[in-house]
């Protein structure tokens, strides 16, 4: 059970380390390090990434600023309460990590971020369009995790995806196949401040609606797995 839990939430990166480490937490005696790696889109933007790192992945590695890095792991979320509210904060746990050789990690880099959610929806989608006419749904995935504990991953959809997506209802299973992307956004303080701020999400190019063990259909002409292509757009 403990491994079908593991593979619910499967994630993939290969970028170069863009930060010095930062101690975390410590958990049964064994400390927890955190780190942001870089990684490039297909465009000419690039997603700045945090990631959590045991100390035992690091004994045989020498993650500096700079480095290329391949990660193996999971994308978890954690509640923080900061300024009296309540906070949903993401980071990819890594549980198993190496630097690769160099041609090696240009092939790597192919597809340098990927990442593969079976869970359930845990609360009802928002559709949007943005100002240039795109379409978007956003949901909110919950993925079983071992130990009772679930992660709770936002995640955007774009298109025909954005319009599916739209029907989907809380308790819904899906599963999802995309890339974890950074965005910065504003957001208005008191006396008139603007604060820039970066969110995580997964960024959505193919999900698969369990109709069977939904026991209910959604009628996107009855496509239940819906493929976007939208790495390059975003």
């Amino acid at each position: 059970m403990t491994d079908k839990l593991i593979e619910n939430n499967t994630v993939k990166l290969a970028g170069e380390v863009v930060s010095g480490l930062e101690f975390s937490h410590q958990m049964y005696g064994e400390g927890f390090y955190m780190f942001k790696i870089e990684i490039p889109r297909l465009s000419n933007f690039a997603d700045e990434l945090p990631v959590t790192i045991s100390e035992r992945l690091l004994v045989d590695i020498d993650l500096k600023i700079g480095a290329k890095i391949f990660i193996e792991g999971q994308l978890r979320s954690y509640n923080r309460y900061i300024n009296g509210n309540n906070k949903l904060l993401l980071t990819i746990f890594a549980r198993d990590a190496y630097m690769p050789e160099e041609e090696d990690f240009i092939n790597m880099l192919k597809k340098p971020n990927e990442i593969y959610l079976d869970g359930y929806i845990c609360k009802k989608p928002v559709y949007r369009t943005t100002p240039f006419g795109r379409e978007i749904t956003d949901i909110l995935l919950a993925v079983n995790r071992p130990y009772n504990k679930s992660d709770y991953i936002p995640c955007i959809s774009w298109g025909r995806n954005a319009r599916f997506c739209e029907k989907l209802k809380v308790g819904d299973h899906i599963k999802l196949w995309g890339r974890i992307q950074s965005r910065s956004y504003q957001k208005k303080l008191g006396n008139a401040e603007v604060s820039t701020r970066i969110a995580y999400e997964v960024s959505v190019s193919k999900l698969e609606f369990l109709k069977d063990e939904n026991n209910r259909e959604i009628r996107e002409e009855d496509d239940c797995n819906l493929n976007e292509e939208a790495d390059a757009l975003v």
